[in-house]
């Protein structure tokens, strides 16, 4: 058989076998996801970045899934010369959080601290400090991911966690998740 032919046939052949796979669990639908400090795709004000007040920006989400215990919410630059950089790692935010309007919210400058009272954990960045570390790319236009997990449990970690543990406690507990990006240069 010639490799023209062949190649056809495993493509198929291994198409076939996928479909008949066990289907990975669909991500529910629904979870809104915003910020009042930008737009989605939108630049991120200079206040937020590493030579302005360095504060987090204002999160806001709701309709996330009924049985939803906590939520997390990691912020993560792709663009990063070496490695995709993490600016923020925070969870254990609770699901019975004071709400306005069936919103939850995450107000901008929130406090570097490891654990606020209500339960609400930071983890470490890359630049290795607790909570929020804004923007500050050494050239060009980047873009900066905040992904929000809704939870089915809390993580069972400590404050101070990084980004690769938070994932590695969160697997197989994420019932929803969204993202929204925000753009940042360097004037």
């Amino acid at each position: 058989m010639t490799r023209t032919i062949l190649i056809p046939i495993l493509a198929a052949v291994f198409l076939a076998a996928a479909g008949t796979a066990q289907a990975t669990p669909k991500k529910r639908k629904g979870m809104q996801f915003a910020s009042a400090s930008f737009q989605d795709g939108g630049s991120l004000p200079a206040k937020h970045g590493c030579k302005g007040a360095n504060s987090s920006p204002d999160l806001k989400w709701n309709k996330p899934p009924a049985d939803t215990k906590c939520f997390a919410v990691v912020c993560e630059d792709p663009d990063a010369p070496m490695k995709t950089w993490v600016h923020w790692v925070i969870y254990d935010i609770p699901a019975k959080m004071d709400r306005i309007d069936n919103t939850f919210q995450l107000l901008e400058s929130f406090p570097r601290v490891e654990k606020m009272t209500n339960g609400i954990q930071q983890g470490i960045n890359d630049f290795g400090r607790i909570g929020w570390d804004g923007p500050c790319p050494p050239s060009g236009i980047h873009r900066y991911y905040f992904k929000l997990f809704a939870l089915d449990a809390p993580t069972g970690l400590k404050a101070g966690a990084n980004k690769e543990q938070l994932l590695k406690a969160i697997k197989g507990h994420v019932l929803s998740e969204t993202q929204i990006m925000g753009t940042f240069q360097i004037q």
